[in-house]
């Protein structure tokens, strides 16, 4: 460039207009909100949709075109798929033999768990990839001995890095396709896989990462992990204290029935399953009549003391915690529920043996409240009154039926219900209707909003969940949110205020490299990524770097990529919901996170320009 170009540039890069500055006033004034948090992060969007078209940077009909963008869609679309095959039990079915091939090494913990959510997190949202992980993650870490916040932060990294290994996998890759505009023209649209490589090299580093220095960056804190009712619950009952697993070795002898064993009467044991092994077959409400024979196993509920007595009586063996039963007992899928008898209950003046309490309802009684004591043996044959409490076990889903009662209701709960009403039979249909979406959009190039839609519109259809749970499950906090900022976007764009800050940023920078630039680019969103959210970042920053690459003579698309990827960046501060979502049950401090996101921040950068210099030829 020469001297009079460079001062033609100079006087352009001074020639703001009153709309760069109300722009930027704008911007700077959504940055403030986001920083102190004075009003919720969707409110400022829905701010930006009205203040922007109000003070003539937008018009209305631009406004409001965020809601109806394909980004939006796609997100809201992907949010819904997500959720139907969490309901249906397929990320149980993947998480569960994870866990097992983990066994007691913490580094295989790391790598199994980290790399899992991480490859999930590819094709759903990564808050959800983690939240399915994290109560199995604490499982682990209080088996092995290994404080949980050795486990949670390598894993929730992992799940925010994972969302770059698909153009779905979160919401930033998600728009730039939406938002590669330069001088009113699209530029060619990026495919699902583009970004793949640089996804997967991320991903194993930061495994790498942290199974090497780990033990100098992550803290020994044991976390705040909230009980759970059935937690609560146990702590309230003084005859119980765990769930355990027994196992009946092949030199019982046996079999017996249950009545003949009185174990409850006892022992002051309640049994909870049996896992009968010659039929291949378990049951999670043992009835009297039952018989348990060698090689069975069974699951009970009692003081520790008093299971243990039960397994030296018959010489059998108390496991070092739940095998057989892991995934069927697991605090997501079965726990504890108080309930107290209703006035006009069925259930006034008569026994739960009367009843066939347990093949009615399909639950275990384990104590119940009456006339001032707590009694834990032979609860079926006690006449039931009105107001007496019944402590009960069993699916979360048989509670969810029992509560859905028609009045008069038998029983009234006393405490809230976890866990929901499962659909496992629909779990092949919710395969296939991701299939389908994904098929749309490699094979047919179906542009990704439509796609994606119609997957999760097939799974309403078809009974995966129905419309209600689907609106219940879209983040609408996120929709307003990047629906709000879209608009911001736009008026950077049109007022010209992206060009000039990309002016003025070469201006600094001099004549750099492709590759340089990118680097620049990387930085400066991983910065504004801290300070608003990744969704914000992206939209701000991919119109403004397209303009710096077509300044400095480079690839537009690979600016707006780089921007979508680094948005991802965020691991400093616990501001990315997987960050805030794993603080408490980490015991997590600010501090920790800049320990360990410092390094993973710069170590991201490094292995993305590395694989843009090398594989995609940006030099």
């Amino acid at each position: 460039m020469d001297h009079a170009s460079t001062r033609g540039t100079e006087r352009n890069i001074l020639a703001m207009t009153p709309e760069m500055i109300l722009t930027m006033i704008v911007l700077g004034f959504a940055i403030v909100l986001f920083i102190f948090e004075w009003v919720r992060v969707d409110v400022v969007g829905i701010i930006m949709m009205v203040l922007l078209p109000l003070i003539g940077l937008v018009t209305p009909k631009e406004a409001f075109l965020g809601l109806s963008s394909n980004a939006v869609v796609s997100i809201m679309a992907v949010i819904i798929i997500g959720a139907g095959l969490d309901k249906t039990g397929v990320m149980n079915k993947v998480s569960g033999p994870i866990v097992k091939l983990a066994g007691n090494s913490e580094k295989k913990v790391i790598t199994l768990i980290s790399g899992t959510v991480g490859i999930i997190s590819s094709m759903m949202q990564n808050i959800g990839a983690a939240a399915l992980f994290l109560p199995a993650a604490q499982r682990i870490g209080k088996r092995m001995g290994v404080p949980v916040s050795r486990i949670l932060m390598p894993m929730g990294f992992c799940a925010i890095i994972g969302g770059t290994i698909t153009l779905v996998g979160a919401s930033p890759t998600i728009l730039l396709n939406d938002l590669m505009v330069l001088g009113g023209k699209k530029l060619a649209p990026f495919g699902l896989f583009t970004q793949t490589p640089i996804g997967i090299c991320l991903l194993a580093s930061a495994i790498v990462y942290f199974i090497l220095f780990g033990k100098f960056v992550l803290p020994a804190a044991e976390g705040e992990a909230e009980k759970g009712v059935t937690a609560v619950l146990m702590e309230a009952y003084e005859g119980l204290e765990h769930t355990f697993e027994i196992h009946i070795p092949d030199n019982y002898d046996g079999p017996k029935s249950l009545e003949e064993l009185g174990i409850r009467p006892k022992f002051l044991v309640t049994l909870v399953a049996i896992s009968f092994t010659s039929e291949n077959e378990k049951t999670f409400v043992p009835k009297s009549s039952d018989t348990i024979s060698p090689g069975d196993d069974i699951a009970v509920i009692g003081q520790i003391k008093m299971v243990h007595m039960l397994a030296e009586e018959y010489g059998w063996e108390v496991k070092d915690g739940l095998d057989i039963f892991g995934e069927s007992l697991a605090v997501i899928n079965a726990g504890m529920a108080e309930t107290v008898v209703s006035p006009r209950s069925e259930l006034i003046g008569k026994t739960m043996s009367q009843l066939n309490f347990k093949e009615l309802y399909g639950v275990n009684p384990v104590a119940l409240f009456t006339g001032n004591k707590i009694i834990y043996s032979n609860l079926t044959h006690i006449r039931l009154q009105m107001g007496d409490t019944l402590l009960l076990q069993g699916p979360w889903e048989k509670f969810h039926i029992l509560r859905n009662q028609p009045q008069p209701r038998a029983l009234t709960f006393a405490t809230a219900l976890e866990g929901e009403i499962m659909r496992p039979e629909k779990a092949k249909l919710a395969v296939i209707w991701l299939a389908i979406a994904l098929m749309q959009i490699i094979v047919f190039k179906i542009q990704l909003s439509v796609a994606l839609m119609s997957g999760a519109l097939g799974m309403i259809i078809t009974g995966v969940l129905s419309v209600d749970e689907a609106y219940r499950a879209v983040d609408w906090m996120t929709v307003f949110l990047l629906a709000g900022l879209i608009p911001l976007g736009m008026a950077f764009e049109k007022t010209g205020t992206a060009a000039f800050i990309a002016q003025f940023v070469l201006g600094l920078l001099g004549h750099p490299s492709p590759i340089v630039l990118l680097a620049a680019v990387g930085v400066m969103t991983s910065f504004f990524t801290l300070v608003i959210s990744n969704v914000g970042a992206t939209v701000l920053l991919v119109p403004l770097c397209m303009n710096m690459a077509v300044m400095a003579g480079g690839d537009p698309r690979m600016a707006a990529l780089v921007v979508g990827l680094s948005a991802s960046n965020t691991f400093v501060l616990p501001t990315h919901q997987v960050n805030a979502l794993i603080m408490r049950p980490g015991g997590y401090r600010t501090v920790d996170y800049a320990k360990a996101g410092v390094v993973m921040t710069a170590l991201f950068l490094a292995v993305e320009l590395t694989i843009l210099y090398f594989f995609y030829g940006i030099q």
